[in-house]
């Protein structure tokens, strides 16, 4: 069992930053490809960015050059650094372990990008 715990998330004027971090219990972590999804208001959840274990990036068109996910295995943690931060960015963003069939999921932290 992983239990993912994300933090990071705030209120940020448009074009600012903020770097989400999720932290995740266990020794295992390096084994599982990460990932950031995010759940706008009434909308589906999507994903943002993944991060293999072998080292592969992945990112939705609408944050390339925005945003970027980095994880340290010796912190058992993954990072979303993203910059330049627009309206629509706003969501809850969630962290995502993945091994196989397996999956496990953060509670989210909320990101509200609003002048």
């Amino acid at each position: 069992q992983v239990q993912l715990v994300e933090s990071g998330g705030g209120l940020v004027h448009p074009g600012g930053s903020l770097r989400l971090s999720c932290a995740a219990s266990g020794s295992i972590f390096s084994i599982f490809d990460m990932g950031w999804y995010r759940q706008a208001p009434e909308k589906e959840r999507e994903l943002v960015a993944t991060l293999t274990v072998g080292g592969s990036t992945n990112y939705v068109d609408s944050v390339k050059g925005r945003f970027t996910i980095s994880r340290d295995n010796a912190k058992n943690t993954v990072y979303l650094q993203m910059s330049s931060l627009k309206p629509e960015d706003t969501a809850v963003y969630y962290c995502n372990a993945k091994w196989g069939l397996t999956n496990y999921w953060g509670r989210g932290t909320q990101v509200t990008v609003s002048s």
